[in-house]
């Protein structure tokens, strides 16, 4: 598995019961949720991930074990200009 870094588009593994950013409202995030790593912990095996509305604004942000996530990647090589 290749190392996650800062930055990085990760997609939740399992669904997750959290506490929404700002209104303490609960919350189903489901299986599959992209969003954003924005903080990493414990030499990268937990991260802090900023989950965002289609307008930028986080809804929440949320510290998860590496096991719950799964990098994302982007294959650029075979883009022609």
């Amino acid at each position: 598995m290749n190392e996650i870094k800062l930055h990085d588009n990760v997609a939740l593994t399992e669904n997750m019961k959290i506490t929404e950013f700002m209104t303490d409202k609960e919350i189903i995030l489901p299986r599959g949720q992209v969003e954003t790593v924005v903080e990493i912990y414990n030499q990268g095996k937990a991260l802090e991930v900023e989950f965002a509305n289609k307008n930028g604004q986080t809804y929440a942000l949320v510290s998860l074990e590496l096991e719950k996530l799964m990098l994302l990647h982007t294959d650029c090589s075979n883009l022609t200009f």
